[in-house]
C-alpha cells in the first residue's frame, strides 16, 4: 500500500477529540475540495505493506489509531489494515470523504463520514447510499465555508436516513468561516449537531505537518 505518514499526536476531531492517537495517512485522493489542508498527500508516498505499517503503529504503543489520507479507501488493502489492527485490539477510526462506498468496511471500525457541500466544490461526488451503510458508534462530519453551506446541511440533515447513535459534526472550514458565526447559526436553529474545530490547528498552527 501506498503510505504518506505515520505519526502520533492527538485527534484532532471527531467526539475522540483530544485524545492520543496514532495517524496512518494513506496517499490518493480522486477529490478536490477546495479547503482541503492535505493535498501534499495527493502523491506524496511510499510502499509499504500491511505488516510494515502495522509495525509501526505498535511502536507507537498508543491503543487508538486513526486511518485517513487523502481518501484511504481508495486502497483495497487498507480493509486487510483495519481488521489486522481491530484483531489487535486497538480502537480503529476511518476517516472517508463519504464518496466511496464503505460496505466493505470491517464492522469493528468508526467510520467518521465527511459529507460534501456545495461549497466544497466535490457535493456531486457524494455516495448518499453511504448513509444507509452507517452503524450506530459512526459519525458525520460536514465542513462549512459558509452560510450557504449552513442552509444546505440544516435542509439535509431534515430527510438524511441516519441511524440512531451516529452524531453530526459541524466544522467551520480553517481560516474561512468564523466559528462564531457558525456557533450563532447553530444556537438560533436550535440545531441537534454538535460544533467542532480542528483542535490540533490550535495547538500546533494551521500548517504544520505530522501533528
Amino acid at each position: 500500500m501506498n503510505v504518506n505518514e505515520i505519526f502520533y499526536s492527538i485527534q484532532g476531531e471527531s467526539t475522540r477529540a483530544g485524545l492520543p492517537c496514532t495517524f496512518v495517512r494513506l496517499t490518493g485522493c480522486h477529490l478536490r475540495c477546495v479547503y482541503c489542508d492535505t493535498a501534499y498527500a495527493f502523491h506524496e508516498g511510499h510502499p509499504m505493506t500491511v505488516k510494515e505499517v502495522a509495525g509501526q503503529v505498535a511502536a507507537h504503543g498508543c491503543g487508538f489509531v486513526t486511518i485517513t489520507g487523502g481518501e484511504p479507501l481508495m486502497q483495497d488493502e487498507v480493509h486487510d489494515l483495519m481488521t489486522l489492527l481491530a484483531d489487535a485490539g486497538y480502537t480503529v477510526q476511518l476517516e472517508t470523504s463519504g464518496a466511496v462506498d464503505i460496505g466493505r468496511v470491517d464492522r469493528r471500525v468508526r467510520v467518521i463520514l465527511d459529507i460534501k457541500t456545495p461549497g466544497s466544490g466535490m457535493a456531486a461526488e457524494m455516495d448518499w447510499d453511504n448513509m444507509g451503510r452507517l452503524k450506530p458508534g459512526d459519525e458525520v462530519k460536514v465542513v462549512l465555508t459558509g452560510r450557504p453551506d449552513y442552509e444546505w446541511t440544516r435542509e439535509k440533515l431534515k430527510d438524511l436516513p441516519l441511524p440512531a447513535g451516529v452524531p453530526v459534526l459541524l466544522s467551520p472550514a480553517h481560516g474561512v468561516l468564523d466559528p462564531r458565526d457558525l456557533a450563532e447559526w447553530m444556537k438560533t436553529d436550535h440545531l441537534a449537531a454538535r460544533l467542532q474545530l480542528q483542535i490540533h490547528k490550535y495547538i500546533w498552527g494551521a500548517n504544520v505537518r505530522g501533528v
